[in-house]
């Protein structure tokens, strides 16, 4: 059986042209800005236009674009030698040669290319029996899960593309992915204590509480996803602390922030170990925000910022087993 494998990313710009229109796309989308149109077409025209700027200087210090494409490609590539190499003992009947054609990874970006329906169109020439949506969101969430898969539905549908589709919306609580934030968070752990009693703290990209209190579960996985990790850590008296970041504009979103949990761990003068919880690809997000912005606010040699997983072995074999493993 053919299998077709779609990695859900947000994507990112590619170059400094490409910020406006990535920005107008985000802010378009239906599940970031709930307003009927012509109001949120003007919105997010309006919003594009003004962040344009800002959001430039942020790209030129990564290179003049996102990371994320490049990153997603990598993990694509990881998964789909994972899957192949596992499932090949199961088909040793078939040719070898034919082998890598049983299981293909694509990657489909949310709000910059490769988009929904360009990723369709390579799904059906390959012709799989079966399609697997996979994103890249550990924790399920209206404005990116969601949101990826309306939207290569919507593709799909316009594009003629049937097959049988399976969708996995969630593994938060994977065992493979808590062990790797675990075994991650575990050694940068006791490289902060040779210079004091740590502080663990977990951050999240943030959503507005509108969003939150309209059924998102998002908030409610990240905190198992923090429980079963600190369990796993089995730290005596561990001090831990769950916080968000990345909030834009004036409505109320998720807290703590990311920021003012890094000033009071400053005032407590204990070392910091923050884990991108939420975050399994790097981008500017923490690239910018998180080595940069926010490692400015702590002490020299108090500040130790775990990589994403991107493609640890242990999350690639989550993903892998999430594939196969489908009811």
């Amino acid at each position: 059986m053919k299998k077709a494998i779609v990695l859900f990313n947000l994507g990112g710009p590619d170059s400094l042209h490409a910020v406006r229109p990535f920005l107008f796309n985000l802010f378009y989308d239906k599940r970031i800005i709930g307003l009927p149109n012509p109001f949120r077409f003007l919105l997010a025209k309006f919003i594009s236009a003004k962040r344009e700027n800002t959001a430039q200087k942020i790209y030129e210090q990564i290179g003049g674009k996102s990371p994320i494409m490049e990153n997603t490609k990598i993990q694509a590539e990881e998964l789909e030698q994972e899957l192949n190499r596992t499932l090949l003992p199961r088909f040793k009947y078939l040719d070898t040669r034919m082998t890598p054609k049983l299981i293909k990874v694509f990657t489909c970006m949310r709000y910059w290319h490769p988009f929904a329906n360009e990723v369709v169109k390579s799904v059906k020439q390959f012709d799989p029996d079966e399609v697997i949506l996979l994103p890249l969101y550990p924790q399920y969430s209206t404005t990116t899960t969601l949101s990826s898969i309306e939207n290569w539905q919507k593709n799909a549908k316009k594009l003629d593309l049937k097959c049988n589709t399976k969708i996995i919306e969630h593994y938060y609580e994977n065992q493979n992915f808590i062990e790797a934030h675990t075994n991650l968070i575990a050694k940068y752990y006791k490289l902060a204590t040779k210079v004091g009693k740590p502080r663990v703290l977990f951050s999240a990209h943030s959503l507005p509480l509108s969003i939150i209190k309209k059924g998102d579960p998002y908030a409610i996985q990240i905190e198992e996803t923090v429980k079963l990790i600190v369990k796993k850590l089995n730290i005596q008296n561990l001090d831990w602390s769950i916080c968000y970041q990345s909030k834009i504009g004036p409505v109320k979103w998720l807290e703590p922030s990311t920021e003012s949990e890094l000033s009071r761990a400053k005032a407590d003068c204990v070392p910091v170990v923050l884990s991108p919880i939420s975050f399994v690809s790097e981008h500017s997000e923490t690239l910018v925000e998180l080595d940069m912005e926010y490692k400015a606010i702590i002490k020299d040699g108090y500040y130790f910022r775990i990589p994403t997983l991107s493609t640890n072995p242990l999350f690639i074999k989550c993903l892998a087993d999430l594939c196969i493993n489908y009811p």
